[in-house]
């Protein structure tokens, strides 16, 4: 699968590793960093263009906004990825689709992206409002964006994942992805006002890292192996 990735923003959380070990499927365990702890994110962003192949992309479909809540993980392989807590999107039909099909955590909310230019700098906003499962749940992150940064080495293996983790049909499956680095802007966190990190039975263990934000990169997926 082929698709872009825009209008992203990563809040991450330091998580106690032993908090989150029984949400890893088989063969798989929380991915830790050298300060022991593993992490959580809440990353809402716009697909793009997305289709089989390198062919053209699916209409209507292919494009949608989406909110997710992930941790890290890591296999016996050695393989460093995701593992998806929930995946908010935009369009019904992805939910079935990516459910059955890959194992995908994914709801339908209602969602908006907005981006305006202010005198004291760009804002963007996020919002979602779960319309199943459990309707309701809501998201709504604010940011003011800033300066191109480079990341640290903490930013850098956070954001750096070339893959997913994930269960299907009672195995645990590998998907690969590959994408250019992320151009990352700093931003100020303005406004977050989130349902989806409690309902996913994750607990931070401390304050957010800095918020980042990216225009986006193209990304594309493998075939799913699995986990032995």
């Amino acid at each position: 699968m082929d698709q872009w990735w825009n209008d992203l923003a990563f809040i991450h959380w330091p998580v106690e590793p032993a908090s989150v070990v029984r949400f890893f499927p088989p063969g798989t365990r929380p991915d830790v960093w050298s300060d022991g702890q593993t992490y959580v994110a809440l990353v809402p962003f716009a697909m793009r263009r997305a289709g089989f192949g390198r062919g053209l992309p699916v209409p209507y479909f292919g494009s949608f906004l989406e909110t997710n809540i992930r941790l890290y993980s890591v296999d016996d392989a050695g393989r460093h990825g995701v593992l998806f807590r929930s995946l908010e999107a935009a369009r019904f039909a992805i939910v079935p689709f990516a459910r059955i099909g890959f194992g995908m955590p994914y709801t339908w909310a209602r969602m908006s992206l907005d981006a305006t230019s202010r005198r004291d700098g760009d804002v963007v906003t996020y919002d979602s409002v779960r319309r199943w499962p459990r309707r309701g749940l809501r998201s709504r992150l604010s940011l003011r964006l800033g300066e191109v940064v480079e990341p640290t080495p903490l930013e850098t293996w956070l954001t750096s994942r070339w893959g997913a983790h994930s269960r299907v049909a009672g195995r645990t499956v590998w998907v690969p992805n590959e994408h250019a680095p992320w151009p990352l802007r700093e931003a100020s966190l303005l406004e977050l006002d989130d349902d989806l990190l409690a309902a996913s039975g994750v607990r931070a263990a401390g304050v957010p890292l800095r918020a980042l934000w990216s225009p986006g990169v193209r990304a594309r997926f493998g075939r799913p192996s699995l986990v032995r």
